[in-house]
């Protein structure tokens, strides 16, 4: 398959990473020489300098003949332009990342089809979104749901206190009985285990686990963490992922947003009806305290500046705050954030790339989640009829050792995984896979 990415900064170069580990042919396209300068030294896949909107540089780099291109610059019209250009000049699929909520409405879509665009992503709606999904399940780092609510995959950092710190596997599984969950992966000190029966829990893991919605409880048990309902929250940055979420909580909880440009603060203000809108810095402590900082559930903080929502989410903890959302879009502090102990961190670039994943996946992959901490892909495959996978019990199938199964959704049922489960035509699988194993996995899915 081959890909063309129109953008080389930091969130085109770490989709073209992912997809070129992928074994995808990738090209990345930009007018940025000493970007792409850069990218030439520490990465493997093709660049050319030259402009998405030049026919004659899209001519140039083949787009005739490829599969997939998507426009990942910082301007919205020349993503649009772009992606309208590649797809007449011949490129299969077209995706384009826009700041336009409009264009998203459903009366909208048609008039972008036939403009060629098959695809449109707005990241920060996305981002959005998430930190709504972790606000439900506030014990977990990361969660994703399937089957409508009735499977869930989370990711939990192990602490001091957990219960089943320095315990085996199989030691947690013969005490839990018959639990309904599934270790899939673990990932320590940067590198992705995926899990045997020996592998033991150590203080900082990051633990992915598939469970079912009813044994979601005693999972946050078992990993020393509480779920609590989240009332109030304080939401630093008035950006559009800041705005985004807080009319989304406002209706159920206590917000409260912080802002430092006056102006700004006028303006939402008035967008947001049910949200109390501060304007001063958030890093200001006496400011945080007269504001209630101690009685919060959750600080969000989601400014324009990695640095400065790291800083303030490390301050609200010490300030008494339950758990920190913190937006980190420099690639570099993902590690920092971890060891300075941001509990969960929200970044644009890998929620997009997830999205953009399942374009270049078959037909039979439903959903596809990059992981922030991993290389790994969390994806979800529809089996069809005759698959290999449907041949023999799962023990048997000589599955990929870099990819583990986690749960099925037969029909209206959900159920973790075993070595004695035997996969059927019109299951959903969901799966866990390094990078260099999904090649492998999807023939057992064709």
């Amino acid at each position: 398959m081959k890909a063309i990415i129109a953008g080389a900064g930091e969130a085109g170069t770490y989709l073209a990473n992912l997809l070129y580990k992928a074994k995808r042919d990738i090209t990345i396209i930009d007018l940025n020489k000493e970007r792409l300068e850069y990218i030439d030294s520490h990465y493997d896949f093709l660049t050319r300098h030259g402009s998405a909107t030049s026919i004659k540089d899209l001519i140039n780099i083949g787009i005739a003949k490829t599969d997939l291109f998507i426009a990942l610059t910082q301007s919205e019209e020349v993503n649009l332009t772009a992606t309208i250009l590649a797809k007449k000049l011949g490129a299969k699929k077209v995706i384009a990342r826009i700041d336009n909520k409009e264009y998203l409405e459903k009366n909208n879509e048609v008039f972008f089809k036939e403009l060629g665009i098959d695809s449109m992503i707005y990241p920060e709606i996305l981002a959005s979104d998430e930190i709504i999904s972790l606000l439900n399940r506030v014990g977990a780092s990361k969660t994703f749901s399937f089957a409508d609510g009735k499977l869930f995959l989370f990711a939990i950092k192990i602490k001091e206190n957990a219960p089943i710190l320095f315990k085996t596997l199989q030691e947690v599984t013969k005490e839990t009985g018959d639990f309904d969950f599934r270790a899939i992966a673990i990932t320590r000190d940067h590198k992705t285990i995926i899990p045997k029966g020996f592998h033991a829990f150590h203080v900082d893991d990051m633990f992915y686990v598939i469970c079912k919605k009813e044994s979601i409880n005693k999972l946050m048990q078992l990993s020393g963490k509480k779920h609590f309902k989240v009332e109030n929250i304080m939401i630093m940055g008035g950006s559009r992922i800041g705005v985004k979420t807080a009319l989304k909580c406002e209706k159920k909880s206590n917000v409260k947003l912080i802002e430092q440009n006056r102006a700004k603060c006028e303006e939402l203000s008035e967008m947001l009806e049910n949200t109390l809108v501060i304007h001063g810095d958030g890093r200001d402590t006496d400011l945080l305290k007269e504001e209630g900082i101690a009685g919060m559930d959750v600080f969000i903080a989601v400014t324009g500046n990695s640095e400065t929502n790291i800083l303030s989410c490390i301050h609200a903890k010490k300030l008494g705050v339950s758990k920190t959302i913190a937006e980190i879009e420099k690639m570099d502090y993902l590690p920092l954030a971890e060891e300075m102990g941001i509990e969960t961190v929200i970044n644009k670039k890998t929620i997009a790339a997830s999205h953009i994943y399942s374009h270049i996946m078959s037909e039979q992959v439903s959903s596809v989640q990059c992981l922030l901490d991993s290389d790994a892909e969390i994806l979800e495959f529809t089996v069809p009829k005759g698959a290999k996978i449907t041949k023999k019990e799962l023990k048997d199938t000589k599955f990929p050792k870099k990819a583990i199964i986690g749960g099925v959704i037969r029909n209206n049922d959900v159920f973790i995984a075993k070595g004695d489960t035997h996969i059927q035509f019109g299951d959903k699988v969901v799966l866990f896979a390094l990078p260099e194993a999904i090649d492998k996995v999807s023939k057992f899915f064709s």
